[in-house]
């Protein structure tokens, strides 16, 4: 079975403590690594997520505590629909194999990907104050959005360009794997 990793920053690591695992099992290195932190919109807690390979994004919004353990299907179906709305084809079953289960490790300081963050941190403070409360907030949107902007680690291609080739690249050579069989 495969595992995703998702290192949390010190500010998420601080609200979910009993979920936190320790790195043990080889890491999926399917999608690459995973980095995560908290944020409050209306006192919900959201969370964003980068794949630091990419530096595609993937909000979760109003996680409670309560639902930390199945984190799994939660950001399976997520980011399943977040791929649908930056028109990047990949059967749900599919993205569910790729991803296996999720194990919510504490921080590896990946200063580049909390940079990511943090730049798209300052983003969303500006969309929380055009639309307000956490009710209007168009979450796929605002996600979509951040997807789309050329990124100069990615020598200045979109995120979700760079997730899609890879997802591509991944479902062909499972289709090329199948054929030979």
């Amino acid at each position: 079975m495969n595992f995703t990793q998702i290192y949390t920053t010190r500010k998420l690591e601080k609200t979910i403590t009993k979920s936190i695992v320790e790195k043990n099992e080889t890491e999926n290195k399917i999608l690459g690594e995973w980095v995560a932190t908290i944020f409050y919109v209306d006192r919900k807690k959201c969370w964003l997520i980068v794949n630091k390979l990419t530096k595609y994004l993937v909000i979760l919004s109003d996680i409670k505590k309560s639902e930390l353990n199945n984190i799994t299907r939660i950001f399976t179906k997520t980011l399943h629909s977040q791929l649908e709305n930056d028109r990047i084809e990949i059967g749900y079953e599919t993205l569910k194999g790729m991803i296996g289960e999720i194990k919510l490790c504490e921080t590896n300081n990946d200063r580049s990907a909390n940079g990511s963050l943090n730049n798209c941190m300052f983003s969303i403070e500006h969309w929380k104050i055009e639309y307000g409360s956490f009710e209007n907030l168009p979450f796929r949107k605002i996600n979509s959005g951040l997807n789309s902007s050329p990124n100069k680690m990615l020598k200045w291609k979109y995120p979700k360009e760079v997730m899609s080739e890879i997802i591509k690249a991944y479902v062909q050579q499972r289709v090329y794997s199948i054929a030979s069989l």
